[in-house]
């Protein structure tokens, strides 16, 4: 498909002989020689049983459990004794020994000479710059790697390639038939006149790589939404789907949510993390809005539709005037019709590959030191098993057929070719089915008189909710500039801008008023 296969250090990542401490050197140099006239700082690794001298060599790299930082070594002085680079002063290192992983050095220069000969030649190369999956909320950092490819072209071939940031944003991407937007965005291109810094080597080289891949990840922020954990995220799309207005596009919601995650971490730049009252009042009654949600198993968009709600009824009336139980049986009856083609060509290997992939996620989550619970690899590991599966079950249908009827082959041929239109309608048909599921639990609930009360509570309390959170954007928003107002966004520049202030500023933290329950 004309990949170019790249080998990953991590991916041979080995446990190293003995425990190691690190402690960032007092001197600041290290050994010349080289192309590299001014160097980073050192630290020094001194190790506990070790065997510095077999296991590693220059420039091969060492891991600290639970950390993606890898640190390059520098000069191995002994079995207890080496020098790695300091890559991220601003790091914490552990105050006591500890175990660690060793990477190999692998030589790319292939990998770049095959990939410059693609780009050459009119080419196009993707590339996920952050050197692997995870499931977090925001990028991790940058491999260096991208920047090498785009001023190798520049230097070799005179070529200023555009890299062009593509935001992967998946909603539910470990089931089957989940939704993903793809979304495109400006393109960056590396300034020719840095390019004699990247041709003289040593920190100046380091010094023009490092901006080019801050430009580049800022780019790639503005195409996705970015927060810097899960719970503010689910904040941010509570907060979105009460602001929004009606019959608005997926790309529509996704802009949205974009700007509410940019306003909310201009809000806590501005506020230096102690944001106003009124707003944490909000934040706090948006958790246990959306808490009370979770709890009653209904979605945001069915509340509305719970304004007509009866609270002070007897059990006869629920059952005579409501309904109730034609709509359960209606809604159970759809679901059983819907799930026959499903339990027979479908269910066997779902159940299967939801198994095999939950075992898979936690034997990746078990060797990544980045991934939060592992659901980024869920839905490949389901599609590779279900390749092998669905033909599987197919020829063990066929062959039942053969052992056990009096069918012909000719007969039997025509099931076997149907069977792939008959599950592909079934997996259509149950994702209509889970819609009415996901209807059967608010009538299920009516059933009980305490879930009645909430659940007829709920729509007052969302419309009081919308109107002081529109109320607090509208006195917010204008203090947002364009973010409040503009229609077609550079994202890019804003969130270099954002990340100029948080350079000067400091990181914003998410305030916690510890208000999450009901």
């Amino acid at each position: 498909m004309g990949a170019v296969p790249v080998k990953r250090a991590q991916d041979s990542a080995k446990k190293g002989t003995g425990t190691v401490l690190m402690q960032r050197s007092k001197d600041n140099t290290k050994e010349t020689g080289d192309e590299e006239s001014s160097t980073p700082k050192l630290i020094a690794v001194e190790g506990t049983g070790t065997l510095f001298l077999s296991e590693l060599a220059k420039s091969d790299k060492i891991r600290l459990p639970n950390s993606s930082t890898a640190f390059k070594v520098i000069r191995v002085d002994s079995e207890t004794s080496l020098q790695v680079e300091d890559a991220d002063e601003s790091l914490v290192l552990p105050a006591e020994s500890g175990s660690f992983d060793i990477l190999k050095h692998i030589d790319q220069k292939i990998v770049y000479e095959k990939v410059l000969d693609k780009m050459a030649h009119g080419g196009a190369i993707g590339i996920f710059p952050e050197g692997g999956s995870h499931d977090r909320t925001d990028l991790l950092p940058l491999k260096v790697g991208v920047a090498l490819i785009a001023y190798s072209a520049l230097e070799q071939d005179g070529l200023s390639i555009p890299i062009v940031p593509v935001g992967l944003n998946y909603f539910r991407s470990y089931h089957f038939r989940g939704r993903a937007i793809v979304e495109y965005g400006r393109p960056t291109f590396v300034d020719p006149s840095t390019l004699s810094a990247y041709k003289s080597g040593g920190a100046e080289k380091r010094r023009v790589c490092n901006e080019l891949l801050q430009r580049i990840q800022d780019s790639m922020r503005s195409v996705i939404v970015s927060t810097p954990d899960y719970e503010t995220l689910e904040l941010i799309h509570t907060a979105r789907r009460l602001y929004e207005r009606k019959d608005q596009t997926t790309s529509e919601k996704q802009d949205l949510s974009r700007r509410f995650a940019e306003g909310y971490k201009q809000l806590l730049l501005r506020t230096a993390g102690k944001p106003p009252q009124q707003w944490l009042s909000l934040q706090s009654r948006l958790i246990s809005y959306q808490s009370e949600l979770n709890e009653l198993g209904i979605r945001d968009y069915q509340v509305p539709g719970l304004r007509h709600e009866k609270v002070d009824i007897d059990g006869d009336t629920v059952l005579r005037e409501m309904r109730i139980p034609y709509h359960i049986v209606h809604l159970v009856l759809m679901l059983l019709l819907a799930a026959l083609p499903t339990i027979l060509l479908n269910f066997p290997v779902g159940i299967i590959a939801r198994l095999y992939a939950d075992r898979r996620r936690k034997a990746a989550l078990a060797n990544s030191k980045v991934k939060v619970k592992g659901l980024d690899v869920v839905l490949s590991e389901k599609v590779i098993i279900c390749i092998v599966l669905v033909p599987t079950l197919w020829f063990a249908y066929g062959l039942a057929l053969k052992l056990f009827t009096n069918l012909d082959g000719p007969s039997i041929a025509l099931i076997i070719m149907s069977l792939p239109i008959c599950s592909y309608m079934g997996i259509v048909v149950a994702q209509a089915g889970m819609v009415g599921l996901k209807d059967l639990r608010p009538y299920v609930m009516r059933l009980f008189p305490s879930a009645r009360r909430r659940l007829a509570a709920l729509p007052a309390a969302r419309k009081e909710l919308q109107e002081d959170l529109r109320e607090f954007i509208r006195e917010l928003g204008p203090s947002l500039g364009e973010i409040y107002y503009g229609k077609d966004l550079d994202w890019a520049a804003i969130k270099e801008e954002s990340r100029s202030k948080v350079a000067t500023t400091g990181e914003p933290t998410t305030p916690k008023d510890g208000k999450k329950e009901k």
